[in-house]
């Protein structure tokens, strides 16, 4: 195994790491990890994108909806509150409307309209996804390390590159005609004309913005899309099939991090409790079916720790594991 050490330096431009994976498997300890280890000697920013995770848990900090706080020298956290981006956002809409056809205000129908879709699940997506290109878009940062949510929010959050920039391209090409058809009354419409070439210019503002984001996070050398597994048969499973979903969208998993592994000496140990050895040798069984079918994407395999891998210093003996693991992956078969 390489470890994210042998990673980075397979990948010298390396700017954006992604951690993916099943609820439940540590993607948020091992992104706090990875962002405590890279900022030594690089400013970096970790920003949790799963809305079941808490990047002030693990660092014992409160950052919920604080913006980028700084957290140790050259590290940044971003946990952002999705439901002030979207009230924000559906706030711009309703005002964008009423400035467009020059209202007092919105008929209550439209409104009603707007305030459901504003509750529906993709909306959250999209606001986090919006909050992720604004960062990376403003480039502050050596390394982003984005906490991705459960495999399948995920992997939608990724395709709604595809989805909004196609959306956007409609409506551009649509903006377009309706701005061909209003030249032949130009001198009637002008101010309208004109208001109507500034919204055009906002979408292909927005379109291009997306295409850069999307390119940033496919580029192989600048991005790598780690995937986190702990041996355990579903784990697998969903691992397996998170890979192939991946490829379909264009995404090539860069790397796999085997976590939650306990130890192999505690199955020898007679002091260790019963139910721990039963999970160590069933654990030995997955970890060979890993190595089998996963090979050489094992980048690290960070061991269970004998406490809550929470606060900077236990969080630095998981950056160790990961940076350069301790035991081969053969040693746990």
């Amino acid at each position: 195994m390489i470890g994210l050490k042998g990673l980075l330096e397979r990948k010298p431009r390396l700017k954006v790491l992604i951690y993916a994976g099943k609820g439940g498997l540590g993607k948020t300890t091992l992104s706090a990890a990875t962002s405590l280890l890279l900022s030594q000697n690089k400013k970096v920013l970790v920003f949790s994108t799963d809305p079941q995770a808490s990047l002030s848990d693990v660092f014992e900090r409160d950052v919920f909806g604080k913006g980028e706080v700084k957290i140790a020298e050259n590290l940044y956290v971003l946990e952002i509150d999705a439901d002030k981006r979207i009230n924000e956002y559906v706030a711009s809409i309703k005002k964008k409307i009423i400035d467009m056809y020059r209202l007092d205000k919105l008929p209550p129908d439209l409104e009603e309209y707007i305030d459901s879709a504003a509750a529906e699940p993709a909306m959250y997506e999209s606001a986090v996804y919006d909050a992720m290109v604004d960062v990376v878009a403003e480039g502050k940062y050596d390394y982003y390390i984005f906490d991705m949510p459960p495999f399948g929010h995920g992997i939608r959050m990724i395709a709604m590159a595809d989805v909004l920039s196609q959306w956007v391209e409609k409506i551009t090409e649509l903006r377009k005609q309706a701005y061909e058809y209003g030249r032949v009354a130009a001198s009637l419409k002008r101010a309208k004309l004109t208001y109507e070439d500034e919204i055009l210019k906002e979408l292909q503002y927005i379109r291009d913005r997306i295409v850069a984001f999307r390119n940033i996070i496919t580029d192989r050398e600048t991005a790598a899309l780690m995937v986190v597994v702990t041996p355990e048969r579903m784990s697998i499973l969903d691992t397996e099939k998170a890979i192939e979903m991946f490829s379909s969208l264009g995404l090539e998993v860069t790397g796999i991090v085997v976590n939650q592994v306990y130890p192999p000496e505690l199955a020898k140990n007679p002091d260790t409790p019963e139910y721990i050895r039963n999970r160590v040798e069933e654990q030995r069984k997955y970890m060979d079916e890993i190595r089998k079918k996963f090979g050489d994407l094992v980048v690290s395999v960070v061991p269970m720790l004998n406490r809550e891998p929470k606060g900077l210093e236990a969080l630095s003996l998981v950056a160790r594991e990961l940076w350069s693991p301790s035991r081969s992956i053969e040693e746990y078969v």
